[in-house]
C-alpha cells in the first residue's frame, strides 16, 4: 500500500495543474483550414486567424444575439481557400480538459473546456469553398498508379514458390467451390475526411436524395463514420416524399449547383 501511495504521489508531481480551471475553446475546423495552420511557420510573427464577436446591444441579455465569425490572416495554400467562417458556438457537450506535454515528458493541464464551435465557411466564401471542393475532388479523381513491363524475365516472378506444387489439386474432384464473401463481411477502410466529402458532393450532383444504405455501396466506407459527414454536410428527412433520405444542407446545394453547370 505504502509503494502505491508513493506511485500516485510521484504521478501527481509530474502534472502542472497551475492552469487546470483556465477557460479554453475548443474549434472543430475543415481539414483545409487545419493543414492551412500546420504548414504555417511558427517563427513567424505574425497570427492565423482573429475572432470577431458581434454583439446587438439591443439584445445584450440574450445570448443568441452572440455572433463569432474568424477570418483568415495572410496567405494560405490555396488560393480558393475561404477567409470568412461562422463559428456555431455549444454548451451542451461532455465535459473536457486539455493537455499538453514537452519533449521532456512534463504534462500539463491547460484548462477546461468552456464552449466548443463548429467552423464553416462564411455565406459570402460559399463560392470559394465550391471552387476548393471541386479542386479537391479533381485531385483525388487523378489515378497515381503505373503499369511496369518487366521485360527477360522469362516467367520467373510467375512461377509457383518452393513447396506450393502438390499443395494445390488440380482435379476437379477435390476442387471446392469459393464462397463469396459478403460486402457486409469485408472490413471497410476509412478514406481521407477531405476526400470522402469529395466524393460525397460528387454523388448528390448526379442526383438530389440518397439513402443511407445507397451511400454505403457506392463510398464503400464504415456506415458509422458516413454518418458522421452526413451529419454536417446534409439533412436528414424524417417524413415527406424524401422519407429516409439524406440531402445537402442549403449552404453546401449552391456549391454543387455550380459546379453541375
Amino acid at each position: 500500500m505504502e509503494e502505491e501511495r508513493g506511485n500516485g504521489s510521484s504521478s501527481s508531481r509530474n502534472l502542472d495543474t497551475g492552469k487546470a480551471e483556465s477557460p479554453v475553446w475548443l474549434m472543430k475546423c475543415p481539414v483545409v483550414v487545419a493543414k492551412s495552420w500546420n504548414s504555417h511557420n511558427p517563427s513567424d510573427p505574425h497570427p492565423l486567424s482573429k475572432v470577431v464577436l458581434s454583439l446587438d446591444p439591443l439584445r445584450a441579455d440574450d445570448p443568441s444575439s452572440l455572433e463569432f465569425k474568424m477570418e483568415m490572416a495572410g496567405s494560405s495554400g490555396s488560393a480558393n481557400l475561404p477567409k470568412s467562417y461562422s463559428l456555431n458556438m455549444f454548451k451542451d457537450f461532455v465535459p473536457m480538459c486539455v493537455f499538453s506535454e514537452t519533449n521532456q515528458g512534463k504534462v500539463s493541464m491547460e484548462g477546461k473546456v468552456e464552449h466548443k464551435f463548429d467552423m464553416k465557411p462564411h455565406g459570402s466564401n460559399i463560392e470559394e469553398y465550391g471552387k476548393l471542393c471541386r479542386e479537391r475532388t479533381n485531385k483525388s479523381m487523378i489515378k497515381n498508379r503505373q503499369i511496369q513491363v518487366i521485360d527477360n524475365d522469362r516467367g520467373i516472378h510467375m512461377r509457383p514458390m518452393p513447396g506450393m506444387i502438390g499443395l494445390i489439386s488440380s482435379t476437379s474432384k477435390d476442387k471446392k467451390k469459393t464462397q463469396p464473401v459478403k460486402q457486409s463481411d469485408m472490413k471497410r477502410t476509412r478514406r481521407d475526411r477531405g476526400e470522402l466529402e469529395d466524393i460525397v458532393f460528387k454523388l448528390f450532383e448526379r442526383q438530389p436524395n440518397w439513402t443511407l444504405k445507397q451511400l454505403v455501396q457506392e463510398t464503400d466506407q464504415p456506415a458509422q463514420f458516413l454518418k458522421e459527414i452526413l451529419n454536417e454536410l446534409c439533412v436528414y428527412n424524417k417524413r415527406g416524399t424524401n422519407q429516409g433520405t439524406y440531402e445537402l444542407k442549403p449552404e453546401y446545394k449552391k456549391s454543387v449547383e455550380d459546379t453541375a453547370e
